[in-house]
């Protein structure tokens, strides 16, 4: 006797076969299995190709050449460097050049970007229009001619040492560069950099106590007196009581030329004036434009509240626009960073201007390009991670 049949019961229909090739799954993971060997086979042809040629020319590979000595002088070094010393530090000396430039460029960049960034907006035609044309000026010039600009068109026609420029206070500026008093330390002098630091770190508990009282009670405390007093106020004191261990030598002015103090080499000054100033034409755009993201309504809203227009544009207009501003403003950092390699068309020398030395005494060249590649992609990726907690840390929360 057969079943009756369920009127609720699913129909079971068998699931359509699918060919291999017509699966999307199966399909993305063999197309990428295929790019993966494809990619790793060839790393293996260059590497197998380069260790022949390098055999065939009787090149020995490896790092070990970082250990003899360089027998080169280099022209500026911010650490002590001589002939003696190995192949490995004289990188070390040109990483630390090249880093310098790097972060004393960001620093004078995002000054002028930002102060341009809002000229481009004010309400004074002049002001805004010098702006425009810094602006547009700038970014259509190469860097490489900005810095043949600087070195060549400004630096190179100074006086001589002996009839160099007089900025007063012991600094004097001459086509070979800015002579500046140079600082003498004395060994007590760790407790006034200790005091420094310690200040630092007050200032910046004292600042965060005061971020929580604000939010807490909406009673706002200042920050800038206790900070100056911390920062700059306890050295001081503490300078003055461990019995001024610093004292202070001046250039002197001989027939020819100037000696004593401290020299800064033309190559530097052009190399950084150069790079600041052409980076920040593109930070000052990126500056207009989180400027402009912000709604025009939160400058009305804080005008009709009674603020003025600077404490406007630094309180509400300014922290807003950062989450606009940070992003492409990293890649600009980036970029003045791995602009810093020019500075070999003007004998500064940087990472890859001593690279290049070492390229042609030692013949490893594919050693010294991996050198480069590491460094400056370490840099780009502390740069990259900095930059992205502090835009963690400006960005807006909601409520």
């Amino acid at each position: 006797m057969a079943h009756p049949i369920a009127e609720d019961a699913p129909l079971r229909t068998a699931e359509p076969r699918v060919s291999f090739l017509n699966d999307p799954v199966k399909r993305g993971l063999l197309v990428q299995f295929v790019l993966l060997v494809l990619v790793v086979g060839f790393f293996a042809w260059i590497v197998t190709n380069t260790a022949e040629n390098l055999q065939r020319a009787n090149i020995a590979s490896g790092f070990g050449f970082l250990d003899y000595r360089a027998g080169f002088d280099i022209a500026q070094s911010v650490v002590p460097y001589s002939q003696d010393a190995s192949y490995g530090y004289a990188l070390l000396v040109g990483f630390i050049n090249t880093l310098v430039v790097a972060v004393l460029g960001v620093v004078i960049a995002s000054f002028i970007g930002l102060l341009v960034g809002i000229g481009r907006l004010s309400s004074n035609w002049l002001v805004r229009q010098i702006s425009t044309a810094y602006v547009e000026t700038f970014r259509n010039i190469p860097p490489l001619l900005v810095i043949f600009f600087w070195y060549f068109g400004v630096l190179a026609v100074l006086p001589q040492p002996r009839d160099a420029l007089s900025l007063g206070f012991g600094f004097s500026l001459s086509n070979r560069g800015m002579f500046t008093p140079r600082p003498l330390f004395e060994p007590a002098f760790w407790v006034v950099v200790a005091g420094f630091a310690v200040g630092i770190a007050m200032t910046v508990a004292f600042s965060a106590w005061a971020r929580r009282k604000q939010m807490r009670t909406g009673q706002q405390t200042r920050v800038l007196p206790a900070a100056l007093a911390l920062i700059v106020g306890l050295p001081l004191v503490l300078f003055v009581l461990a019995g001024s261990p610093m004292s202070l030598e001046f250039p002197q002015q001989t027939r020819f030329n100037l000696v004593g103090g401290l020299q800064v080499k033309p190559e530097f000054i052009a190399l950084m004036l150069a790079l600041s100033i052409y980076t920040a034409a593109f930070i000052a755009e990126i500056v207009r434009a989180g400027i402009l993201a912000v709604s025009h309504g939160q400058t009305e809203a804080a005008h009709s509240l009674g603020l003025r227009p600077g404490p406007t544009l630094r309180l509400i207009v300014i922290p807003q626009a950062l989450r606009v501003i940070i992003p492409p403003l990293t890649s600009q950092y980036l970029n003045l960073t791995k602009n810093s390699s020019l500075a070999v068309a003007i004998g500064y020398p940087d990472l890859v201007s001593v690279g290049g030395t070492i390229l042609n005494q030692t013949g490893q060249a594919v050693e010294i390009v991996i050198i480069w590649m590491a460094v400056y992609l370490g840099i780009s990726l502390a740069t990259s991670l900095f930059m992205n907690w502090f835009n963690r840390r400006v960005a807006l929360v909601e409520r």
